[in-house]
């Protein structure tokens, strides 16, 4: 998954993405509201991690703001205020859940999980295609019968391609969905996953198809 986390305290930002990229998810950090709103922009993401005081605003009018706009991007504000009528005013604002801080790392890993998985149930259903049966909510694919073990970046690859088959996706895209910007990431390493994927996918009638100097594309044989 892509996460945006908007946190300006530089030691607690470190710590949450690194914590969150062992897990295999792309972490984009934002200090600032500012810094949010350009990476919005740039991107799409899975889960947003807001804390509530920001140096350029308060994260609530961030919050409001994208709940207007109408996107539903699932948010989880990390707040220092305990006070009830504080949880109770960022949920009515339309985050999905909030975790105070300080918290442990743990907590907030099965608080992003309880969030996705939730989302899940609402948006993704199991998916078959060209003899293939993906469940995105537990990660697995099945082929032929057999179960295919996929790598975080496998699944979320499978994940952009069967969304929307026969569809072209440059290496841009892909490489905008499976990593984040602080991440130096070359050609060759978006072939080298694309490759992993069609093993995977041997013995179905699903392929990745390479479009010459367009990108890739999920289709049936």
């Amino acid at each position: 998954m892509r996460f945006l986390l908007v946190e300006d305290n530089p030691d607690l930002a470190q710590s949450v993405a690194e914590r969150l990229r062992l897990d295999g998810h792309a972490v984009d950090p934002a200090a600032s509201l500012a810094e949010a709103g350009d990476c919005l922009a740039a991107a799409s993401y899975d889960l947003i991690l807001l804390d509530i005081s920001l140096p350029d605003g308060d994260g609530r009018d961030f919050l409001r703001r994208e709940r207007r706009s109408g996107r539903d991007t699932p948010i989880i504000v990390m707040t220092a205020r305990a006070e009830v009528s504080d949880r109770v005013d960022v949920l009515d604002l339309g985050a999905d859940d909030y975790v105070t801080k300080p918290f442990d790392f743990a907590e907030l890993e099965a608080r992003c999980r309880a969030v996705l998985r939730r989302r899940g149930n609402a948006l993704q259903t199991v998916q078959h295609y060209a003899g293939l049966t993906f469940n995105p909510l537990n990660a697995s694919l099945v082929v032929s019968g057999e179960m295919r073990e996929l790598r975080n970046r496998e699944l979320r690859l499978l994940e952009i391609l069967l969304a929307a088959p026969e569809r072209i996706f440059s290496k841009s895209q892909i490489c905008d969905r499976l990593f984040s910007y602080a991440e130096s990431v070359t050609d060759n390493a978006i072939e080298v996953y694309v490759a992993r994927l069609r093993k995977k996918l041997e013995g179905s009638g699903a392929r990745i198809e390479t479009v010459r100097g367009l990108g890739y594309r999920l289709t049936a044989e």
